[in-house]
């Protein structure tokens, strides 16, 4: 039998709550919203509370290791168990015994990664040239402070700092670690933040205290000749590049190349490498060394293998006879990470903003706080001795009359008023009373009360001499420059790290056996390159894209072409299409910006097929200016693959086009112009970064809209927009010579 209809407002329509009208209201928030209430104090909670490194060289995990360690008197005293360290350390850091045991590991002699560790440790702390040596657990190890941190809490019980409250209010900890020497330069650290990052190398300490002497001398000194170069706990060889090492001592950024060293043993036709970039792995090279004996790109090597021990770092790789060792390292050097490069970000915060810093003003930021703290440590010491002469010139007043002090003490009845009436017998206030009240009986003797005051001329003069020096920066110039001194004479070590000056070319690579096939190239204007065989593309021809997607450039090539590829950054990513993967119709492909090593933020604009680097390219900007460029200007005789300065950067890019013989081009503008000129009154330049010549003379608040080949836009009437002369306003555009034209650059 059929069912029956529920009557309304039964059963289950009944319980509706949209019939009932009690559905929940759906409160909305704008996203600007939420990010600025959510999303923003976990940023800055990142970016000033943990990643990154303040002028004191230390992060807040660092900092409070270190001060619990202070706490626990392990400064000159015995090791004690790392888990016991751990524990403390939590009272101060409350993010979990690993990341506390993980920060020691780091600060540790044992690891290795920095060139003055700060923790003495004992047992297994791994090693930070390999990646999968495992250090022990905390209730393995044991550890204490090194004595170099005797430099860094010398003066911490002198107010040279302020402190406040731990996470829950119920401990102190010091906002920043009065450093005697600049530890932000010598000790490497490395924080990544939100939307941020740093990356700090470690120099030489006796460097940097000579550094820090001659700028506090003269601050328009010649750094370069004093702080020669990064120095790493790794050692290895340091490629030197003056430019290079002048941009990052100026702007804070750039990068240093290293190089592992090695030897050659004749008798057992091997090499050893004994020292490797700070930046790489044992494991790291040894994979990838197999890899390229896998892929037949090295038949040299019959053999490679680690034979690190407790000496030290080695990597032994056996040769097949006839291979000459430094042909075969060049070729490494070239292929692995046995060379890398180390790329400086000097992000410190200052007064809790962080600040992208060059070398000198690192150093004027350092010198100004520990101006402050010495003076500070003075002042604080002055109180102190002023204190201390007030109660000696109490004691003095009671000198010719002793026996009146004891007799007040004895005449009086209750404990409470023998302050008080020793503070009217002699006219002295309530501190020199109680600092007379509270002397010994035995110390009440002309003797006793003599040598104390015997003190007040000498503490008259050393206060007279503290107050000179809180009132005279020069002085406490003068101070730090003999802290640095002592520092340097008791710490500094030699250098690990070899500087190379004269570095001989690199040698480009041997020709490799590339298959040399017919290809389609297609690239998405978001930055999705696939190369497709001729073969795949007849079964599938509908290419897929993301949303929102689409095709911006294509070509019909080989696999062994050359495409360079331009990006927003004014730089051009040279790469191999036998370096990427045959794909499909139906994928979206290789992302360049990941593939090639993009820059954050850094996106392909416009990209072309090098060939024999015959021809030219052409650039056009908003500002009205063309650009015409030799392509040979891109060749280089190494495997580079990313060239900066690729085109000018005064003013935003609009279009680029590859020129193998003079055309006609139309350039239009926002207002509705045009004009339009043959390429020949563009004379080529061999500097990539030429601002080029003006070919529109533009309004105010007008700029150039689009730029192609005549041959690519519908304008029908040419003779309307050809220039006599350049620069040209050009003509209004006509109905029928508008239609779509799309730019040749990626969205």
């Amino acid at each position: 039998m059929p069912k029956k209809k529920s009557p309304e407002g039964s059963g289950k329509k009944a319980n509706n709550p949209d019939v009932m009208g009690l559905r929940p209201e759906v409160l909305e928030q704008p996203i600007t919203e939420t990010l600025e209430v959510n999303y923003m104090p976990y940023a800055m909670s990142v970016i000033i509370s943990r990643a990154i490194p303040e002028i004191d060289g230390f992060k807040p995990s660092h900092r409070k290791l270190l001060y619990t360690m202070y706490q626990m008197k392990l400064l000159g005293g015995p090791r004690t168990k790392s888990a016991n360290i751990v524990g403390q350390t939590m009272h101060l850091n409350p993010h979990g015994d690993a990341a506390i045991y993980d920060t020691m590991v780091r600060l540790s002699k044992g690891y290795g990664a920095l060139l003055h560790p700060f923790v003495d440790s004992k047992g297994n702390f791994g090693k930070i040239y390999s990646r999968d040596m495992a250090w022990a657990a905390s209730r393995y190890t044991e550890a204490r402070l090194d004595p170099i941190c005797g430099e860094i809490f010398g003066d911490i019980d002198l107010d040279t700092v302020d402190f406040v409250d731990n996470y829950d209010g119920s401990a102190k900890e010091p906002a920043l670690l009065p450093t005697t020497f600049p530890n932000v330069l010598v000790s490497a650290n490395q924080g990544i933040a939100v939307g941020m990052a740093s990356n700090l190398c470690g120099f030489n300490l006796g460097e940097v205290c000579d550094a820090e002497i001659a700028y506090m001398e003269d601050p328009n000194c010649d750094l370069l000749s004093i702080l020669k170069a990064p120095d790493f706990p790794t050692g290895g060889q340091l490629l030197y590049d003056r430019d290079e090492m002048a941009e990052i001592y100026e702007t804070g950024r750039g990068s240093v190349k290293i190089r592992g060293r090695w030897r050659y043993d004749k008798k057992s036709n091997l090499i050893e490498i004994y020292e490797i970039p700070y930046t790489t792995t044992t494991e790291a090279i040894i994979d990838k060394v197999a890899e390229l004996i896998k892929a037949g790109k090295i038949r040299e090597i019959s053999d490679m293998r680690d034979e690190t021990d407790l000496s030290g770092l080695k990597l032994a790789i056996d040769l097949k006879r006839g291979t000459d060792p430094e042909k075969l390292m060049a070729k490494l050097f070239r292929t692995t990470t046995l060379q890398d490069s180390f790329g400086c970000n000097f992000n410190i915060l200052i007064a809790g903003t962080p600040q992208v810093l060059g070398i000198r003003q690192i150093l004027e930021e350092w010198t100004a706080w520990r101006m402050e703290s010495v003076r500070r440590r003075t002042y604080y010491i002055m109180k102190k001795q002023e204190e201390k002469l007030h109660l000696l010139l109490g004691l003095k007043k009671i000198l010719l009359d002793i026996d009146r002090a004891i007799q007040i003490i004895r005449d009086t009845e209750e404990d409470a008023e023998v302050v008080p009436n020793l503070m009217i017998g002699f006219g002295i206030d309530q501190a020199q009373a109680e600092y007379v009240a509270d002397i010994r009986l035995r110390n009440i003797n002309k003797e006793f009360i003599l040598k104390r005051v015997e003190e007040t001329s000498s503490l008259e003069e050393e206060i007279a001499d503290l107050k000179d020096i809180v009132d005279h920066p020069r002085r406490i110039k003068k101070i730090i420059v003999r802290e640095l001194t002592q520092v340097k004479k008791k710490y500094a070590v030699p250098r690990r790290t070899e500087i190379l000056y004269d570095v001989e070319p690199e040698m480009p690579e041997e020709p490799e056996d590339i298959a040399d096939y017919p290809v389609f190239l297609f690239l998405s204007r978001e930055g999705y390159l696939k190369k497709i065989t001729p073969q795949s593309l007849r079964m599938s021809s509908d290419q897929k894209y993301k949303e929102g997607d689409s095709l911006a450039q294509s070509w019909e090539t080989s696999n062994a072409a050359e495409l360079l590829v331009f990006t927003n950054r004014q730089q051009c990513y040279k790469t191999r299409l036998c370096d990427f993967e045959d794909s499909k119709a139906s994928v979206l492909g290789d992302y360049l910006p990941t593939k090639l090593g993009f820059d954050e933020d850094e996106v392909p604009v416009w990209a072309c097929l090098a060939g024999d680097y015959s021809g030219n390219l052409l650039f056009f900007f908003q500002n009205g200016k063309a650009a015409r460029v030799e392509l040979s200007s891109y060749k280089t005789q190494t495997r580079r693959r990313r060239l900066t300065g690729a085109y000018s950067d005064k003013s935003p890019l609009v279009s680029a086009m590859l020129l193998k013989e003079d055309t006609d081009v139309a350039v239009a503008s926002t207002d509705g112009r045009a004009v339009i000129f043959n390429t020949s009154v563009l004379n080529p330049k061999t500097s990539r970064n030429t601002q080029g010549v003006r070919v529109m003379s533009l309004k105010p608040r007008r700029q150039v809209e689009w730029a192609r080949p005549l041959a690519e836009t519908p304008i029908q009437n040419v003779s309307r927009y050809r220039a006599k002369t350049l620069p040209a306003v050009g003509a209004l555009l006509k109905g029928e010579d508008k239609g779509e034209i799309q730019t040749s650059l990626l969205d």
